[in-house]
């Protein structure tokens, strides 16, 4: 069965033993609920990128020229909206145009650039330590590995995950909050971390899809505050 041509005509299906495979651990893996997710996924993925996909919204890890660019961006936009976030940065890489006089920047310094962004005496630190740590770790070229990513200071699984997809374009789930929001809001998952939920979505969502879930979702979350399952539907034309 190919879950993306039965995308649009999405139902529950009765479960039978044969949905069922019991695995290693002891547990059943239900591989029908599986299926029925991922039908479901493409079904309002589709068309909530048919809404979003060409938004002239741009997020604070896009438009930059230099992939440490995007990851010292990212890290800034923690918390803070991405409208706040990018001419603040721009700021930064105008006075700091390399990752090298960025370590070399003077916490105060940088401090008074950030002076209108949350938590902004954490994140000046923290840019300022991922530059020397990305310069004395890795010779000043991004890692494209998870494990060595969340080492540099200011980076979690979220803004690793937009380094691995934006710039060395591999596959991979990036979670704020809105993606954790509406995956829980639609009940693709049921998980209270953004951590968790990167997981259960990479079970759920067809690998092709994965760098562009944060793209749209986003754009989506930011457009539709809330829980509201009905008003998040609503707002990409999906029939409910």
């Amino acid at each position: 069965m190919n879950p993306e041509k039965n995308a649009q005509r999405f139902s529950w299906p009765r479960k039978s033993r044969k949905d069922f495979l019991w695995c290693s651990c002891g547990g059943a893996v239900n591989h029908t609920t599986t299926m029925n997710k991922t039908r479901y996924f493409l079904s309002v993925f589709k068309k909530a990128k048919k809404k979003f996909g060409n938004a002239d919204i741009r997020l604070a890890a896009e438009g930059w020229k230099e992939g440490w660019q995007v990851l010292i961006a990212t890290i800034m936009s923690a918390q803070s909206r991405d409208t706040t976030t990018i001419p603040i940065a721009e700021m930064l890489f105008a006075k700091y145009n390399s990752l090298e006089k960025l370590a070399g920047a003077n916490y105060k310094d940088v401090l008074k650039i950030f002076k209108s962004l949350n938590y902004n005496k954490t994140k000046a630190k923290n840019v300022i330590g991922a530059a020397k740590y990305v310069i004395n770790n890795f010779y000043g070229k991004l890692p494209d590995k998870m494990e060595d990513l969340v080492k540099i200071p200011g980076v979690g699984r979220k803004t690793a995950n937009i380094v691995l997809f934006a710039v060395h374009k591999k596959p991979a789930i990036a979670v704020d909050t809105h993606v954790h929001r509406i995956s829980n809001v639609l009940g693709l998952v049921k998980t209270k971390t953004p951590e968790q939920t990167e997981q259960e979505l990479m079970k759920i969502i067809p690998k092709k899809y994965w760098t562009e879930v944060n793209y749209i979702f986003v754009r989506w979350g930011q457009a539709t505050p809330g829980r509201d399952k009905g008003k998040l539907l609503m707002k990409i034309n999906y029939p409910i």
